[in-house]
């Protein structure tokens, strides 16, 4: 099988070189050219026919938002990767490259003066989204055949709904920044949300998913009660899980180790939602590499509860949903522009919101 082509654009001669350098001794890669800023990988990309782009966005002269912007209208269907800071500013930036088309992201090493730090970094974090991006790469992690039929539901669907739970990663902020805004102000339950990202990055998804919607949304904080009409995304480097306190529902968050290499983990919140509400659940499962959320399923259909999956077509990466569908857990099978309609269809019975239980 031919190398997947990649062409590496940062500014930093460091980075150009440490990033090539790693990239190159994975034998599926092959870094094909680098380039210091926008207007130098515009003109290389028609010679080097690069498989994916990995772009920094603070660069001199052309940055990455503004050379996103040209690859898209040039390039429509290439793979763009950015590769961000961990700040405020680089997280403002990545959401707002990721809201513009680009395919994926990946933060920087914090340290980029530790080989081996650096090297498992960007072993974890960007080797496999350069993969999954890729036509070339081998799907393996995320099966695409239903291997097993969507169970029935396990008894007619006449409990009370008292909170959806969310999990998403890979295409997570435009998926959600889809949906929720099609949910009403009067909602009547809570919205649990797990996206894969790391600090600082929650909290501003959080605030633009909130200027968008009917309702706000915030990044959980530990003690909040739960109330009906209201979202809470898990922080960055948090698990998020809901505990009984005697008549309400409260957040926690925690720092155990991650599960599915993920911290924040959708299976701990919806294990979490399993226990304390049982059939009252409605797990739905979004875009996203990997099997995070598969347990977490798992726990609130022997609950009782129900779960909705989106389907192949509307998800950026069918990876999550894929594993949820194939061991028969979801309810449903839902298209991303239907599923806010397809949650409200199932709480719609709720005759009054329900506050903390």
């Amino acid at each position: 099988m031919p190398k997947i082509r990649v062409l590496v654009v940062d500014d930093a001669v460091v980075v150009r070189s440490r990033v090539s350098k790693i990239l190159s001794s994975d034998p599926e890669l092959e870094v094909v050219g680098v380039a210091a800023n926008g207007r130098i990988a515009l003109a290389k990309i028609p010679r080097v026919n690069p498989d994916v782009v990995i772009l920094d966005i603070e660069m001199p002269e052309m940055n990455g938002l503004q050379t996103l912007a040209a690859i898209r209208q040039i390039y429509p269907n290439l793979p763009v990767i950015m590769f961000s800071t961990s700040t405020r500013i680089g997280a403002s930036a990545t959401l707002e490259a990721l809201s513009l088309g680009a395919s994926d992201y990946a933060t920087k090493p914090s340290n980029l003066g530790s080989v081996e730090a650096t090297h498992q970094h960007i072993r974890e974090e960007l080797i496999p989204k350069i993969k999954v991006f890729s036509a070339k790469a081998p799907l393996l992690s995320m099966p695409t055949a239903i291997s097993h039929p969507v169970v029935p539901p396990l008894r007619a669907r006449i409990e009370q709904v008292d909170v959806v739970a969310i999990g998403v990663s890979t295409g997570g902020p435009n998926a959600l920044a889809s949906m929720l805004p099609d949910l009403p102000a009067n909602l009547s339950v809570p919205i649990l949300i797990v996206q894969h990202m790391p600090p600082m990055f929650t909290k501003l998804l959080a605030e633009r998913l909130s200027s968008k919607c009917q309702f706000p949304v915030d990044e959980a904080v530990p003690g909040v009660v739960l109330e009906p009409g209201h979202a809470w995304i898990a922080p960055g480097d948090f698990h998020m899980v809901v505990q009984r306190d005697q008549d309400v529902v409260r957040l926690a968050t925690h720092q155990a180790p991650p599960e599915n290499s993920c911290r924040p983990s959708v299976d701990v919140l919806f294990r979490s939602v399993a226990q304390v509400y049982g059939a009252g659940a409605i797990a739905v499962i979004l875009t996203g590499m990997g099997q995070d959320g598969l347990h977490g399923c798992q726990c609130i259909r022997e609950a009782g509860g129900q779960v909705l999956a989106q389907d192949k077509t509307s998800s950026v990466v069918w990876g999550m949903p894929s594993f949820v569908v194939n061991a028969g857990l979801a309810d449903q099978i839902v298209p991303l522009e239907q599923m806010s309609g397809e949650i409200m269809r199932r709480i719609r019975p709720n005759r009054v919101p329900i506050s903390g239980l």
